[in-house]
């Protein structure tokens, strides 16, 4: 296989098929579809290897599974896996289940157990977790906060706690002693509580977002990204150039969501947005910098989003439903997207009411 890579951390070029195919990026599957038997066994090669950034957030199940179906490849190198190690035969049974869903009757009797009911193929929503301290005031557990021997097991579970409640201002000047023993990460839970803050938090946020201290560098900038002003956006840009120097892929989508807010004042970010919208790996956060350059009217964002339609993520494809404009391609594949039974329902149903509304049916 040619453009096979053998470094798990590594990830193809961006602009090649198997950098593109990794990443779940929408051109991908264009690409792949001009040139089936040429993408095969990139294609086999990107179910059998796990290159999802983050497994419990980036999807890629429904891409591979539509990348088998719409290629017409054979099934037989995705159902060999089955007896393969655990992670391996966990992503191809879900690929297989969806293409059953699709109507494979290969597929269908490929799986040992069958197909599950609908709401076990698809993710399940985690469960809400209860207050930890639900006999304790506030004051009480700001109090567990300001005490240097409190365990850090004990402060985060505090966060915690404060986070289902009401928002303190008095957190605000506790947050640069919440980090860990090292001073490498803030303490579980210290985003968390001081997201209720909203614009209290701002003014301590300016200052946080300047810190050396990368955790409550990190933290600054978002209460700025959900709730500075314009004054801000200089900040923020600066914040995401620097996720990109440090090839730091998880977090970036809530500063790009901040600048988003902005629009063509933030034209600024639009190299650095591109960059990432392009090369991260990290197909989840995708969302943010499409939604970003869409506000911002960057040259190429009309582009971005008709191929979003055939992206990994849901919300991205959404995000295209939204917005890509109204060409005869753009209408073939709505259709595509509001008929296919391996889609989710909430993109068929946006699909199919973007066609019924006439932008694009």
């Amino acid at each position: 296989m040619s453009d096979e890579i053998d470094d798990y951390d590594r990830y193809a070029p961006p602009d090649t098929l198997l950098g593109l195919l990794q990443r779940g990026r929408g051109e991908g599957a264009i690409r792949a579809a001009a040139d089936p038997a040429g993408a095969a066994d990139l294609v086999y090669g990107c179910v059998r290897r796990e290159w999802r950034w983050d497994r419990q957030s980036d999807d890629r199940a429904l891409y591979h599974a539509r990348l088998l179906r719409d290629l017409g490849l054979p099934l037989g190198p995705v159902i060999e896996l089955l007896a393969a190690e655990e992670d391996t035969r966990d992503r191809a049974t879900y690929v297989l289940e969806l293409l059953a869903a699709g109507g494979s009757a290969e597929a269908l009797e490929a799986l040992p157990d069958g197909l599950p009911e609908e709401e076990e193929i698809r993710p399940r929503r985690r469960l809400t977790r209860p207050d930890p301290f639900p006999d304790r005031d506030s004051a009480s557990l700001l109090d567990l906060l300001r005490d240097p021997q409190s365990p850090a097991e004990a402060k985060g579970r505090a966060l915690f706690a404060l986070s289902l409640r009401p928002p303190e201002p008095a957190l605000i000047p506790l947050v640069p002693g919440l980090g860990t023993a090292d001073d490498t990460f803030h303490l579980p839970y210290l985003s968390r509580a001081v997201g209720p803050l909203a614009e209290r938090a701002v003014p301590a946020a300016r200052v946080w977002a300047a810190s050396e201290r990368g955790w409550l560098a990190w933290l600054g900038l978002g209460v700025l990204a959900d709730h500075g002003d314009g004054s801000d956006v200089p900040r923020l840009i600066a914040g995401l150039e620097q996720d990109w120097a440090d090839r730091a892929w998880c977090g970036s989508e809530r500063v790009a969501f901040g600048l988003a807010r902005f629009g063509p004042a933030a034209v600024d970010a639009v190299p650095v947005l591109r960059r990432f919208w392009l090369c991260s790996p990290h197909s989840y956060e995708r969302t943010a910098y499409l939604e970003a350059l869409g506000a911002i009217g960057a040259p190429g964002a009309a582009e971005a989003y008709v191929e979003s339609l055939w992206d990994c993520e849901v919300a991205t494809r959404l995000l295209g439903i939204a917005n890509a404009p109204d060409r005869p391609h753009v209408r073939e594949r709505l259709a595509y997207l509001r008929d296919d039974p391996m889609e989710e329902p909430d993109v068929r149903e946006a699909a199919a009411e973007r066609l019924g509304a006439g932008r694009g049916g």
